[in-house]
């Protein structure tokens, strides 16, 4: 969505870090570009005005010229304005003191409310809510029948007592859904509401009869980000016709430039509450500004993987994983499948590089990563037998062509797994054994780290001045010989410690007298 906008930020702010000082001159051309930018990405004029008067005037304060690197202090100006820009602070829904929390939707047609409807409904129930969907829009065809579909997707219950397809009145549909909650102990209703292809009169009518026949504790205007400029134009028109209190905007994993979401929430000062960013009903969050701008800035967005990761991971299955790394077990076939599936399961690879700072650089490579060829490495793996997987090393040629066949690839593709697997298998054991490949291990950490460290120890003990050497070689000669003559140290044997204090010493010749007759006292 932001591809175009996070390019030419990322050249302009590549070209201020590699000045020292910045001068009246430096401030004015990287506003130009700045301003540029955020023009070509759709971003309405007077939002555009107002965000390069904040930059401006902070980059020409104090904060920059007493800064050590004022350049990375402009790009935090920026950020910070981006921020503010988005909205500052995640707004989060305002749930009702007294069941049920109505949520009403509002929106053009084609903007994606019944899907929203529907993703909005499952994010509530991870969330441990009881939503109910409510099939208000009773104009658009076979929209009940999508509704009904979604819910049953999302394990949500559905209100739908109409047909729709023209037949019915949505605001008798909407004022029943609040019984129909109450009866049956729902805490949130979602109503999905008509839409026109352009904003109207009748719409606006029907929307604010709803709005007055249930009295929503939230109304959010969906609107599609891919509109570009005149998405600013309805999101005024439903302000001024129903009025809303927040904006969800959907398929944000679209080509468009990304103006409408640094737009709308400066011209209605209604916050972005929620991002549409695919077909699926999982492809759906709460919208936070301040990782927004770091996607946009190319800085990354490594709390949104984190996150994505904790609720995909199964934490049993991960635990185990580490305390099987921990006690130095070999990672197996079987482990890489189980990683790769979990990693799968997070979404396409490239948006999860795309999470990662500074990839928006390779964003060409990063698009030629194919998610098919997990799914082959899968077949592969699945195809093989589990003392196979254990121990890859007895795979000859013959079980590598069954191999083959059974996963529907090519004998060099199993022996280029197994190859590539052996690999990170001894990575894993080094690094499982005190430290990464080519570096020395840790203290501490494995049986090789300590192993390594003795040989260093004798390596430097040979290393010196010659001279040095043999004049320590004889010191030590000289103790020995010390020793030997001491009381109670055993002759001819060099290097024995001296006897416990109060133990009499040993006859001559170092023999102990025979105990053999002697006679204890009974008790």
């Amino acid at each position: 969505m932001f591809e175009t906008l996070s390019d030419r930020l990322t050249t302009v702010f590549t070209t201020l870090r590699s000045k020292g000082r910045l001068s009246e001159a430096d401030i004015d051309a990287t506003a130009r570009e700045i301003r540029i930018a955020l023009l070509e990405a759709d971003v309405a004029l007077p939002v555009v005005r107002l965000f390069i008067e904040r930059v401006k005037e902070r980059a020409r304060g104090s904060e920059v010229s007493q800064a050590l690197n004022p350049a990375q202090q402009v790009v935090k100006i920026v950020n910070e304005e981006l921020i503010e820009i988005l909205g500052g602070e995640t707004r989060m829904v305002r749930f009702a003191k007294t069941p049920p929390t109505v949520i009403m939707l509002a929106g053009l047609q084609g903007a994606g409310k019944t899907t929203l409807a529907g993703k909005l409904a499952k994010w509530l129930r991870d969330q441990r809510h009881e939503p109910l969907l409510v099939a208000a829009d009773l104009q658009r065809p076979n929209a009940v029948g999508q509704l009904q579909v979604l819910g049953e997707r999302a394990e949500v219950a559905v209100f739908a007592p109409q047909p729709g397809n023209g037949v019915g009145d949505p605001v008798a549909v909407a004022r029943e859904s609040i019984d129909h909650a109450r009866r049956n102990n729902h805490d949130v209703v979602v109503i999905d509401t008509a839409g026109r292809l352009g904003v109207d009169e009748e719409m606006m009518k029907q929307a604010a009869d709803i709005r007055d026949a249930v009295s929503p504790d939230e109304i959010l205007f969906v609107v599609d980000a891919m509109i570009g400029q005149d998405a600013v134009n309805t999101a005024q028109a439903f302000m001024d016709g129903v009025g809303y209190d927040g904006v969800v905007l959907t398929k944000l994993d679209g080509d468009a430039r990304g103006g409408a979401a640094l737009s709308i929430r400066q011209v209605t000062g209604r916050p972005i509450m929620f991002a549409s960013t695919g077909e699926k009903l999982a492809d759906f969050d709460v919208f936070q500004p301040d990782r927004m701008a770091s996607r946009i800035l190319d800085m990354g967005d490594i709390l949104t993987l984190i996150e994505q990761a904790e609720k995909t991971f199964d934490a049993e299955q991960t635990a185990k994983m580490a305390t099987k790394f921990a006690s130095g077990e070999d990672f197996t076939l079987e482990d890489f499948l189980e990683q790769m599936m979990m990693v799968r399961k997070l979404g396409p690879i490239g948006n999860l590089l795309g999470m990662m700072p500074g990839m928006g650089q390779m964003r060409d490579q990063i698009s030629q990563v194919d998610d098919n060829q997990l799914d082959r490495l899968a077949a592969i793996i699945r195809s093989m037998t589990p003392a196979e997987r254990a121990n890859p090393k007895i795979l000859n040629g013959s079980r590598r062509a069954r191999i083959a066949n059974g996963s529907g690839t090519a004998v060099g593709e199993v022996s280029a797994l197994v190859t590539k697997f052996a690999e990170a298998q001894k990575m894993m054991r080094q690094m499982a054994n005190g430290g990464m490949p080519g570096m020395p291990g840790m203290p501490g950490m494995g049986k090789r780290a300590k192993g390594k460290g003795k040989q260093d120890k004798k390596k430097k003990r040979k290393g010196g001045n010659p001279a040095k050497a043999a004049e320590r070689e004889a010191q030590k000669a000289a103790e020995r010989a010390a020793r030997r003559e001491q009381p109670g140290a055993v002759p001819g044997a060099p290097g024995m410690p001296q006897l416990p204090p109060g133990m009499p010493p040993l006859p001559p010749g170092g023999k102990m007298p025979d105990l053999s007759n002697l006679k204890f006292p009974k008790k």
